[in-house]
């Protein structure tokens, strides 16, 4: 790395790229870029200076000044933005900052009276009144830092070693270092690694490297192609990407669930669908954990889809593998009857009836036989059906009935049949009402998940909101006990914003907007529910009221 030019440090390494390097040539242009980024990217900013934080250091700090002009929080949208939106949203999402000042010769004192670091920072960061060009020029940089990074942190270094040593400092051992040194790196260490939060974007949602990366990835290309980076396209950009993953994640959840719990075939319909509720709940918990500006609820919408997807082909898989079998058992038990038959035993005087009881037999013992799920009934129904043939030569080659005790035995088993048939019907309606009312308990899961997020959600939106008021309200009082009254007034307009904000979050249309928008993608992923929709969702803002 040369000297002259800003880098980028991470706490964690990133990779080394083949044959990178850093340009030798200072400039300027680019080390107001490596600011920028350093700040959209960062959940703590370290910036360091050499000696005492005084107006040098401070010139030095202009990037700081042009950070408005180099980032831009949202993308403008039509009427415009009200004053002092965007300076507040420039807080939401900028990190804490910390001052680290090298080779620190001072003494920590004001006015007689020992201080502290972070007092000596905000004594350096007090304004100069006065409107002159000399006095706005001293206090651009302190207001923007001011403005900017309401949270602050000051550490000061003395010098690691004698000037002796200073020569061959890479080769000291950490005990050859002065112990003032050390003791001043272990605190700075100690803060940054106790008090440095997770990066996070809007919604209070975790930054992971990965989407660090492709953040990273998008604010570089949009300086290239000579844009101003803005924060809400890259990370809109970066929901997209997220939550089709988040869909594909809890898509593979389920599957894993099913393995674990599922074996098929199970005995009923109910007995599935409540497996499959368990694991479309386990599916749904890792999609929340994950999703993030899904306003639309398009991602939602698609893991509703490819769930019932899933389900539908489950039970066709349920069902295929209790006609397998149900058809073995029936085949196993009705070989002893073929033999018989085969055998002649029931071509003889009251043949028939020997037929009927040995055919009861095997139907009672298919009733014993376990795990035949779900087309017990209807293979049944059918094998008995494909058997009708035989049973009627059997019957009608019986001496020993009468015609009209043949044609009220053809009867009554035309009778058995209908009412088999009738019972397979009422089970696949009961079937599918219970699929029915699984969509309907599908949908309230979804709605109730969506609930729990949009709640945890406002929570930490209120809370974050609640301490960018603190901050502006804490600035605002510094600002008039420093005697800068128009200054202080220049800050009302973003405090009013953030009230207006808190005002409509804690509002319950906050959340009822959310849940009647996931209604609109009933009609795509659950079309068989579409009629009912209306009045569960309704049913359950009433609820939230």
């Amino acid at each position: 790395v040369w000297a002259g030019t800003l880098e980028i440090w991470g706490l964690i390494p990133l990779p080394t790229l083949p044959r990178a390097s850093v340009s030798p040539s200072g400039d300027g242009k680019n080390d107001t870029w490596i600011f920028a980024l350093a700040v959209l990217l960062s959940s703590t900013l370290v910036y360091n200076s050499l000696g005492t934080i005084n107006q040098q250091a401070m010139d030095q700090l202009h990037y700081v000044t042009e950070l408005t002009e180099r980032i831009k929080v949202k993308v403008a949208r039509e009427g415009g933005r009200q004053e002092g939106e965007d300076s507040a949203e420039f807080v939401r999402f900028f990190p804490a900052f910390v001052w680290a000042v090298r080779d620190f010769t001072l003494q920590l004192e004001l006015d007689g009276w020992e201080i502290t670091e972070d007092e000596y920072l905000e004594n350096a960061l007090k304004l100069k009144p006065g409107s002159s060009q000399r006095a706005q020029l001293y206090n651009l940089p302190r207001e923007c830092i001011r403005q900017f990074f309401p949270g602050r942190k000051c550490f000061v270094f003395v010098q690691p070693a004698s000037r002796r040593d200073l020569a061959r400092l890479e080769e000291l051992q950490e005990a050859e270092l002065e112990p003032e040194f050390r003791e001043q790196v272990a605190r700075f260490c100690h803060h940054v690694w106790e008090t440095s939060k997770p990066k996070t974007i809007p919604g209070g949602h975790v930054v992971t490297g990965a989407m660090l990366g492709n953040l990273a990835v998008t604010y570089v290309d949009a300086i290239r192609s000579g844009a101003v980076p803005c924060m809400e396209s890259a990370v809109l950009a970066l929901a997209q990407i997220e939550n089709s993953a988040a869909v594909g994640e809890a898509v593979a959840a389920y599957e894993e669930q099913l393995g674990l719990r599922v074996v098929l075939p199970t005995e009923s319909v109910q007995e599935l669908l409540e497996l499959h509720a368990q694991c479309e709940r386990e599916a749904l918990r890792r999609f929340m954990a994950r999703v993030f500006k899904d306003d639309d609820r398009r991602f939602q919408g698609e893991l509703m889809h490819r769930l019932e997807e899933q389900k539908q082909e489950l039970c066709h898989q349920n069902e295929l593998a209790s006609l397998d079998r149900c058809t073995a058992a029936l085949l196993e038990l009705w070989d002893e009857l073929e033999d018989r038959i085969c055998q002649g035993v029931y071509s003889v005087p009251r043949g028939y009836q020997r037929f009927l009881d040995d055919r009861q037999r095997v139907v009672e013992r298919y009733w014993q036989v376990l795990g035949k799920g779900v087309k017990a009934e209807e293979v049944l129904q059918e094998f008995l059906q494909s058997k009708e043939a035989v049973a009627q030569s059997i019957l009608q080659t019986d001496e020993a009935l009468t015609e009209k005790e043949k044609e009220m035995a053809a009867e009554r088993a035309r009778a058995e049949a209908a009412e088999r048939e009738q019972q397979v019907v009422q089970q696949k309606e009961a079937e599918l009402q219970q699929k029915l009312e699984d969509q309907e308990r599908s949908y309230q899961e979804n709605l109730r998940q969506l609930e729990t997020k949009l709640e945890d959600e406002r929570k930490k939106l209120l809370e974050e909101q609640g301490k960018m008021l603190d901050q502006k309200l804490k600035e605002q009082e510094a600002l008039l006990t420093e005697g800068f009254r128009e200054e202080a007034g220049s800050l009302e307009n973003q405090i009013r914003h953030l009230q207006q904000q808190n005002e409509e979050i804690q509002k319950p249309s906050w959340i009822q907007s959310a849940l009647g928008v996931l209604m609109d993608v009933v009609p795509f992923v659950l079309p068989g529910f579409v009629g009912k929709a209306t009045g569960v969702v309704t049913n359950f803002i009433r609820r939230l009221l």
